[in-house]
């Protein structure tokens, strides 16, 4: 592979992981209680843990996406 494919794949990956998180946020915002009301058959937790849990779920994501999409695409536009 070079270096320019290498970048072209870096930048979908972080576009389409970056259109999950977008996803992800607009059902967590938009459809809150249906999807609280689903975990909550399962899994007995009240609405604040569900809230932080969700919210650490994106930190983690948002980094995972910098750390391994984001800065090696930039260290190639550097270098190159």
């Amino acid at each position: 592979m070079s270096i320019n494919e290498i970048k072209d794949a870096l930048l979908w990956c972080a576009v389409l992981n970056y259109a999950v998180l977008f996803i992800w946020l607009a059902v967590f915002v938009f459809a809150h209680d249906w999807m609280y009301g689903m975990h909550h058959r399962w899994f007995k937790i009240p609405v604040e843990t569900f809230d932080a849990i969700h919210y650490a779920g994106f930190a983690f994501y948002k980094l995972g996406i910098i750390l391994l999409n984001v800065a090696p695409l930039v260290a190639l536009l550097l270098v190159s």
